[in-house]
């Protein structure tokens, strides 16, 4: 009796896989086709990728670069804090 249980099961998951399979079919034959020659190939698609993705990082090491010049600035500065008075130092 659990087999039938387990059976009925199946066919249902199976069922629904064909309806899933059936609709991603439907969903892709409505767009429209771009012929290769003028699609990018997918180096190109990798290349313009990797060219973003370094100049993210050069603004980004920029940025830390700037930071970090800021954060020593105003260690010195408090360094001198301890020997200075203070309104000398503006």
């Amino acid at each position: 009796m659990a087999s039938s249980g387990y059976l009925q099961a199946a066919m249902l998951l199976l069922a629904v896989q064909l309806l899933c399979l059936g609709a991603a079919d439907a969903d892709q034959e409505t767009g429209t086709v771009i012929p290769a020659e003028s699609r990018p190939c997918v180096d190109c698609h990798a290349f313009e990728f990797m060219q973003r993705a370094l100049q993210d990082l050069k603004k980004t090491a920029f940025n830390l670069d700037a930071r970090t010049e800021t954060l020593v600035l105003r260690a010195e500065r408090r360094a001198l804090c301890d020997c200075m008075p203070t309104n000398s130092l503006r």
